[in-house]
């Protein structure tokens, strides 16, 4: 039997397979979007060698890995003869796949809403065939909806009367509804995330749409914000290490976890000055006054041909989260994990570096021949499907 996952080739996703493929012998069945064998291999191995060298990511290929060619948000994941043995073979679900695209209702809809209902689908075929042992949803503190200068426990999060920020946070919502609704007699787990900024052991990445945002506003010398307003931001390695533990753990004490850092989240002018330290420089003046007129400058400069646009474009979506201060109650997986994460200011600098200095892009290793000089793998399914931007 094995675990299933998606999103294995997303950030997230990528973290918690490294961490379920080094913590328990089972093996993992990942869906990946590729035209073919080759592909596939290559896909997963840029996800993972972030965590592993290819020699121990060869291993697990050959060993662990049971590769499905498939996509999310087609009918029973278009894998035809192959989806039975999917079924047959699933213990357990770790439901990682999302759209973060947080301006296209349309692809929101498409991978958030359609893609886990097809997840969930499969969960019930598993539990019918033999049983399902848990489910586990990764969903997004973003559920919680309009918020201003709160401390947002679990379980009183979702206010169904409550406007969402965005598609990626209604269709999030609804995803946690659907999981409830339709499996009410499967074990649960629902992850809950805050803003997830790279890791705290290490300054590489390959994620770096917020870490562009951080870094330009990290150079102005001016911001438009309150300098002791809170910014809920957890680091990754945190995140999926949780994710991965209590997915395995027989009985969790809870069915829902903010995977954040709670009321230990710091605020905006200690980071700023960690920063300012870090390079021997003066921090930013604050002035909350600006924010309504650097909003709509934002909105203004949004969508427009350049680099400017495109930075006004992701700070046009990325704004709401950092201006709401408002963090989310974090005591439970700091009981269950007996550890806390990382403050930010602890690990930003070394992360901010990495990025200027490989001006936001990764290199990836070069996907090499297996060790025995061969390339066949053990991917089971012919479907392909296109790309898009998914967790």
């Amino acid at each position: 039997m094995a675990i299933f996952l998606t999103g294995s080739t997303g950030y997230i996703g990528a973290h918690v397979a490294s961490n379920l493929l080094a913590d328990c012998a089972e093996p993992l069945n990942v869906l990946v979007r590729a035209g073919d064998e080759e592909e596939a291999r290559l896909r997963l191995w840029q996800a993972l060698q972030l965590h592993m060298d290819f020699a121990q990511f060869d291993d697990y290929f050959r060993s662990r890995l049971r590769v499905f060619r498939g996509d999310l948000t087609s009918d029973r994941f278009g894998l035809d003869d192959q989806y039975r043995q999917l079924v047959r073979s699933t213990d357990s679900i770790v439901h990682c796949a999302a759209s973060l695209n947080r301006k296209s209702e349309k692809t929101c809809l498409n991978v958030n809403l359609r893609g886990t209902l097809e997840v969930i689908q499969l969960a019930m075929r598993a539990r019918d065939d033999h049983g399902l042992r848990r489910f586990s949803h990764v969903s997004t503190v973003a559920v919680a909806g309009h918020r201003a200068n709160e401390l947002v426990e679990e379980d009183t999060a979702i206010d169904w009367n409550r406007s969402d920020y965005d598609p990626y946070a209604r269709t999030k919502k609804f995803c946690e509804h659907m999981v409830r609704q339709l499996l009410p007699d499967v074990e649960k787990t629902i992850f809950r995330p805050s803003i997830v900024l790279g890791d705290s052991r290490r300054a590489e990445t390959n994620q770096f749409e917020m870490v562009r945002a951080f870094v330009f506003l990290a150079g102005l010398p001016v911001l438009p914000f309150r300098e002791t307003d809170k910014v809920d931001i957890v680091p990754v390695d945190y995140a999926a290490g949780a994710i991965a533990t209590l997915h395995q753990k027989e009985k969790p004490a809870h069915e829902i976890y903010h995977l954040s850092s709670g009321v230990e989240s710091e605020t905006f002018v200690q980071l700023t000055d960690a920063l300012a330290k870090a390079q021997g420089k003066r921090g930013p003046i604050y002035a909350p006054k600006l924010e309504g007129p650097s909003s709509k400058a934002i909105n203004a400069l949004a969508g427009r041909a350049g680099k400017i646009g495109g930075l006004a474009t992701l700070l046009k979506v990325f704004l709401p989260y950092l201006v709401w201060n408002t963090v989310f109650d974090n005591k439970r997986v700091v009981a269950e994990m007996g550890t806390k994460p990382a403050p930010f200011s602890q690990y930003c600098y070394p992360l901010l570096r990495f990025s200027r200095e490989n001006d936001f892009s990764y290199k990836y290793r070069e996907l090499q021949k297996d060790t025995k000089g061969a390339v066949a793998t053990p991917v089971v399914s012919e479907a392909a499907a296109a790309q898009d931007s998914r967790r």
